[in-house]
Order: structure tokens, then sequence, then C-alpha cells
């Protein structure tokens, strides 16, 4: 059965086990305070961030003035103000599991997150833990395969440019339209993200479990600064150092090129072999997706029901919108004025290759018909094609890079909402640089944009849980974004070849006789 059936079946699976354990067994919500009176109001004695789910902690003696839903709601208060614990109560009969409390304390300037959580001593709770247990393992085996790919996959995009004036030139130009339409696809991503704003008061169910404050408080000057490792191989222990990994990759990379022989080939050869190596334990891990996300499905239904569906709805919608208008309005208008061809010939031409994108939601897979394709339909020559489309399959990943914009935003909103997370231009600056470094990096594999997806949540200190949590919805994503990727490679075969002097679609001239 191939894979996007099994997740298909693992998704419809997992909605109805988790389902039941929400609806048939007994489960209580509980943010682990305990309240005693004290002059002035009630004072918070005991919080539990760990297994009650609490996302901060209040030291003793605090007064609690208000508690509220919403960070910076004055209006709706939940409960009184100086709550005891007969109204604490009385809010988390109301509450949902996973939900976000505002505890407004008394000399603080800004409120507490506290998240609702599962009682851990519920007969809910203990049903879902071994599936917790498992969720947990797949989480660890996707961010085992963040540095290596990344380190790997970079260094031999960048090193495989080669060299010779024809092919410099010829490399230049191609270069320029990759970098060019993935930079348009991840700022139409960005726009359309943050004006329909998907993650907000989403109900995940995933709770906050680092600090943020490092991160909110930088500035861009600050993160670029941070590129640079101090320590290349502390930098490769750490995936929150994403961003060291991929200056050393690049760098390293561009020096490959300028080496003398026979280090040129030797380096190159060892580090094409490890990303070989590293793509067959890639599919070995991302075999097992079915398996993940009927896990993850199964403790996050069970824990906080079915409202996550909505948001994630409206996330697809706002990915499928951005792939659509990149791939209809953004990539056409490019075709037309470099190439000087009718987008609508050139997708009819390009119809077999696109159709296997999307069977097989691989760029690499598909790189072989896309190759005949173009040479052969759209009468670009075998010069161009084997030049440009073999590059475009490794480093241009128009639909991943949008995607994976769009999907860290998505939940950097979410966590906006729950903690004291707050997502600045520099963050959204770092987005983007970085989408479009991990779609360079990315793998033309099924679902690899999800592994590039860690390496930006680790770089913001955001979980990577929640990229983990979108697999549910990412198969016709997957399917999209892979026609887009390919779409957009043929599109740059025919600029190219237009640039090189080649006539794309043209009839080559009969050969004359006698």
């Amino acid at each position: 059965m191939k894979l996007h059936w099994q997740i298909v079946i693992a998704l419809v699976a997992g909605v109805v086990v988790g389902g039941w354990f929400q609806i048939g067994l007994e489960g209580k919500p509980t943010v682990g305070l305990s309240f005693a009176d004290g002059e002035g109001g009630a004072v918070i004695e005991v919080v539990a961030p760990d297994g009650a789910g609490a996302g901060a902690e209040l030291a003793a003696g605090q007064v609690v003035e208000r508690i509220t839903r919403h960070r910076d709601d004055a209006e709706r208060e939940a409960v009184q103000q100086t709550p005891d614990a007969s109204a604490l109560l009385a809010v988390l009969d109301d509450a949902a599991i996973g939900e976000a409390l505002w505890f407004h304390v008394r000399g603080l300037a800004e409120p507490t997150p506290v998240i609702v959580g599962l009682d851990a001593a519920s007969q809910r709770a203990r049903w879902i833990e071994p599936f917790a247990f498992v969720a947990d393992l797949f989480i660890l085996l996707l961010k085992m395969l963040i540095v290596p790919i990344v380190l790997t996959s970079i260094i031999t995009g960048v090193a495989g440019v080669g060299g010779g004036s024809d092919l410099r030139r010829l490399s230049l130009k191609t270069f320029a339209y990759y970098v060019t339409t993935s930079v348009l696809a991840i700022f139409l991503g960005l726009v359309l993200v943050n004006i329909i704003r998907p993650g907000d008061g989403a109900a995940l169910g995933l709770r906050p479990t680092q600090s943020f404050e490092d991160v909110a408080e930088q500035s861009f000057l600050d993160v670029l600064r941070r590129m640079v490792p101090e320590n290349v191989f502390v930098a490769l222990s750490d995936n929150g150092q994403m961003l060291q990994v991929i200056f050393f990759a690049l760098l390293f990379g561009i020096f490959v090129t300028r080496t003398a022989e026979p280090h040129r080939t030797i380096v190159k050869q060892f580090f094409q072999a490890a990303f070989e190596v590293m793509m067959k334990v890639a599919g070995f891990v991302l075999g097992l997706i079915p398996y993940g996300v009927f896990a993850l499905l199964v403790k996050v239904v069970g824990s906080t029901g079915f409202g996550l569906f909505g948001a994630l709805g409206l996330y697809m919608l706002t990915v499928a919108a951005g792939l659509v208008i990149h791939a209809l309005i953004t990539l056409p208008i490019i075709l037309r004025l470099f190439a000087r061809i009718s987008p609508r010939r050139w997708a009819s031409a390009m119809g077999p290759a696109l159709l296997t994108a999307v069977s097989t939601s691989s760029s690499s897979v598909t790189l072989p018909v896309t190759l005949r394709t173009v040479e052969e339909r759209g009468k670009v020559s075998n010069r161009t094609t084997s030049f440009v489309l073999p590059l475009g399959a490794t480093i241009n990943m128009d639909g991943t890079a949008l995607y994976e914009c769009v999907g860290v935003i998505f939940l950097a909103q979410y966590y906006e909402g729950i903690s004291p997370f707050a997502l600045t231009f520099a963050q959204q600056a770092m987005i983007v640089f970085m989408a479009l470094m991990a779609s360079i990096g990315a793998a033309g594999i099924p679902s690899a944009g999800l592994v590039m997806m860690l390496t930006i949540l680790s770089a913001l200190n955001l979980p990577v849980e929640g990229a983990a949590l979108l697999l549910a919805v990412d198969r016709p994503l997957d399917m999209m974004r892979t026609m887009v990727n390919v779409w957009s490679d043929s599109c740059g075969a025919a600029v190219i070849a237009r640039t090189e002097g080649e006539t794309p679609l043209a009839e080559p001239e009969p050969a004359l006789s006698g």
C-alpha cells in the first residue's frame, strides 16, 4: 500500500481512537494549582509545571487579581477579582484541556499563562500514556535527522555547481532564478499567513516546553551575529543552532568548489556519499510517519478533543491559497516576461511531469520524467535541461519554502496565545531567510519539508512537536507543493533556455535535402 494511503488510514484511526478516549473515558482538567486564603485575596501555594501541564511557575504568596482566557482581555474576566479555590474549579469546568488561562498577578506587568492539562491520575491520561510515548519517540527520530541532513545536503548542493566559464555563467543564471522564485513564494506565504492568521486562538493541545525570552528580545543584528559559529562542533551538536550550521555549510560548500584537485573531488564524493546515506535513514524514519501520525492524533484528540481540526483546516487553506497564487500567477508572469512563451502552452506541454509530481510527492522521483518532458515536449536542449533540472530538483523548492514559512508562523501565532512569546519583525526576517536555506537543503523525497521545518522551529527556540502535528494534514499539501516545485523547475528551464539563445516550444527546422 502506498505511503499516502497508509497516512490517511492512520489519520482516521487516530481520530477514532482519540475520540473514543475523549467520549468514553473519564478525564479531569487541572492546572496544578493549590489556593489558600491570604491577606488581600487568593495566594498560590503550589504550581506543578511538569505533570499537570502548567506553562509557568508563580511564586508562593503572589496574589491573583483576575484570570482571563486571553492575554489582553480586560473585559471577559473568567472569575471575580482575587479568586478562591472554588472559583478556580468553576473556571476549569468551563475550560478546555490545552487552553491557556492568563493569571493577572499583582506586581507583575504581564499576565502569566498557565496551560490547562489533563489530570495525570485520570483514567483517560493512563490510556493515552503509551501513545504519547510512541509519539515522543517519533519526534526524537525526526530531531535526529536535522543536523546531518542540513549539513550534507547544503554542502552537496553548493559544491556541485562546478567550474568553467560556460558552466559558471549557467550556474549564476540558474541560481538567480531559483533564489528569486523561492523568495517570491516565501513573501507570498508571509503576507497570507499574517493576513489570515490561522494560528490565533487555535486549540492544538500543545504546551510550550521552553523559555522564549532569549529569542523574543533579539534584534535583527543579533540574529546575524548568531549566524557565525564560535565553535562549529558545538553548533553541530545543538539543534537550536541551525543558523550557524547553515552558515558553515554554505561557506564550506563554496570553498570546496575553489579547492584544487584531487581534494575537491574527494571532499565532494565524501559529502555526496554521506548525503545518500542520510537519505536512506530519512526514508526509514519518514516511513514511520503513519505510526507517528496515529500516536500523535490519539494523544491530542484524546486529550483536547476535535477543536484542532478547525485551526488545521484554516492552515491548510492558507498554504493551498499561497501555492495556487504562486503557480497560477507568479510563475506564469515570469514565464511570459522572460521566456516569452504562453504559460498555457507550457503547462500543457509539462502535463506528464506535473501529474507524476502529484502522484509521487517527490521531485527526485519525478526528475527523469521532467527531463524527458522538458526536452521532448518543451523543445529545450539537453545541454540546458541536464544542468538546470537536476539542480532544481535539489535546491529549487518554491512550494516547500512557502509551506515552511506558513507552517512556522502558524505555530508561532499559536504559541503567542499560550505563552509570553511574541513574534517580532526580526524573527519573521529570520524565518524568511531560513525558509530559503531550508528549501535549498530539503531533499526531494515525500514529507522532507517537515524535517526542514524543524530546523526553523529549533532556531526560534519553539517546540518542534507542532511540526509533527502538522503531519495530520501534510499529505495533500505535500502533493500540491511538489507539483509547484516541479512546475517552477520547468519554468526555470524555459527561462534559462531563452537567455541562452534557445526558443522553447519551437519546432526544430527541417533539414535541407539535396
